[in-house]
């Protein structure tokens, strides 16, 4: 198969400017003689008139309508599908905040169609940058694991080498065909994150390649840790709440990801997250002394 006609998935909730800013980025690409693009974009129930703003300045997007609960891997599950029913060669994920370079897409179709034509079709991933700090922000993922040790660390683009890797961030990512047809859609146990890193383990588990592309894509700034599960100023009562939410390591999804991809080791890493948020706060000696004065702890104690 040629990469000819590509569809580019977007989710996006109330961040207006930004993806207008995005959009703009993506309609500004270098073009391609023979390659058509159509964008799918879920306003998923935003209240800052995203929806209407894409309608009038991007009016050949399709915009679908979600509920406002379905975060990045519902929102794009659900651009995914109604892109899948109508056939592509490829799907492009994007994310709303992502500001690709002018060569972009340009240089991941490209890629794409290489590996398509060695007989070998692969997942092509960009890398992102922070426009801050100018240090990689999202791109390849390598699994690691040594021990009861688990780590996912993010691969350096090679300025003019394509480096093969685990899996991905999905920030800029061209998904063949020939790998949408064998996996499906995003799996739908996974609300907001994991859905894409799920999917490159799940293509490599099946024999595809997940390949990064050379240099940069574009800009986008990574999350702060601030105010998040990982905040270590945070009470543990609000470390624990945010870990447990959808944006943290909800435990069902987790247990999930764990279960599906580390084999024998899978129970240590369920628990890992939680252990760790969990023990600098008990452990600490003026944590301790907070919770066994607490009237809910002198009653159980009794």
């Amino acid at each position: 198969m040629y990469i000819q006609r590509v569809a580019v998935l977007i989710t996006c909730h109330n961040r207006r400017e930004l993806t207008l800013a995005s959009l703009s980025a993506l309609f500004r690409q270098r073009p391609i003689g023979d390659l058509e693009i159509e964008v799918f974009l879920v306003d998923d129930g935003c209240t800052d008139g995203t929806g209407e703003a894409v309608r009038a300045q991007f009016p050949c997007i399709h915009v679908l309508r979600g509920n406002g609960s379905l975060y990045w891997n519902g929102g794009m599950r659900l651009a995914f599908a109604v892109a899948m029913k109508m056939g592509f060669d490829a799907y492009i994920f994007l994310n709303d905040d992502t500001i690709l370079y002018k060569d972009a897409i340009v240089r991941q179709v490209l890629l794409a169609r290489e590996r398509l034509a060695a007989g070998t079709p692969a997942i092509v991933v960009g890398s992102t940058r922070s426009h801050r700090t100018g240090c990689q922000s999202y791109g390849g993922i390598l699994r690691r694991t040594r021990g009861l040790t688990l780590r996912f660390a993010c691969v350096e683009a090679h300025p003019s080498q394509p480096i093969e890797c685990d899996t991905f961030h999905g920030n800029f990512v061209l998904v063949p065909a020939e790998v949408a047809t064998e996996l499906g859609n995003l799996d739908e146990h996974f609300q907001h994150q994991f859905g894409d890193i799920d999917y490159g383990l799940r293509a490599r588990d099946a024999g595809f390649a997940v390949v990064v592309m050379p240099g940069y894509a574009g800009d986008c700034s990574d999350n702060p840790t601030a105010g998040t599960w990982r905040d270590r100023g945070l009470s543990l009562a609000e470390r624990w709440r945010h870990i447990t939410s959808p944006k943290g390591v909800p435990i069902k999804e987790w247990i999930l990801f764990t279960w599906r991809h580390f084999g024998w080791r899978w129970l240590h890493y369920a628990l890992s997250p939680y252990a760790k948020t969990l023990a600098p706060c008990l452990f600490s000696r003026e944590s301790w002394a907070r919770i066994v004065s607490t009237p809910a702890f002198a009653r159980r104690s009794l």
